[in-house]
């Protein structure tokens, strides 16, 4: 009977980034340990040079032409490798939740919209909901006005990944994504106020 499933053996015989003696180019562009690039040199060259710093050779990019390698610390990099995976899924999975209604007041709109600025600074998602209640019901369209200005006020930091919807007949939700942070305004707490010059 097959196995459904290769085996696990199967798996760890293959490293997961050559380093060494097992990387195959004749030649490598380096990279050393202060993230600084040395250019392209034949591949004892390299070796030499990490075994002078005590330190291994790691290919990090082996389809490029010529394959791209690291003089770093082999536990460090898989360990700092591990973190940088971690913290991205982290981020991709994080989500807070505020939720306002449509009589909302100018000040308290102002402090969640503070929240959700912060909360799109730190990479997370932004699901804000606002609940009719009562006659609100029968005009739907003051929550939806509350629910866009919103979205539009925190334009700069985020945007909506689908316009505000009703889910059922009470709540109206939006989801709003981080923008990448080079295109993001800067966050507003992380900014010192500029003090004037002494005069």
């Amino acid at each position: 009977m097959s196995r459904p499933f290769p085996s696990r053996s199967f798996h760890s015989r293959e490293p997961l980034h050559r380093r060494n003696g097992k990387i195959r180019a004749r030649e490598v562009r380096v990279i050393d340990d202060k993230k600084e690039q040395l250019g392209v040199m034949p591949l004892t060259t390299a070796l030499q040079l990490a075994r002078d710093k005590g330190l291994d050779l790691i290919e990090i990019a082996p389809n490029a032409v010529p394959p791209v390698c690291r003089i770093v610390d082999y536990g460090k990099f898989l360990y700092e490798e591990a973190k940088r995976n971690k913290d991205s899924h982290q981020s991709a999975n994080r989500m807070k939740e505020l939720q306002i209604s449509a009589t909302i007041d100018p000040h308290d709109l102002a402090v969640k919209r503070d929240h959700a600025i912060q909360f799109l600074c730190d990479d997370m998602k932004v699901r804000l909901k606002l609940r009719f209640r009562g006659r609100q019901k029968a005009h739907k369209e003051v929550g939806f006005g509350v629910m866009n200005q919103f979205v539009g006020d925190v334009a700069p930091y985020g945007h909506a990944d689908a316009p505000p919807k009703m889910v059922g007949d009470r709540d109206l939700n939006v989801l709003i994504s981080p923008l990448p942070r080079n295109k993001r305004a800067k966050n507003p707490r992380a900014v010192p106020p500029a003090e004037p010059p002494p005069a």
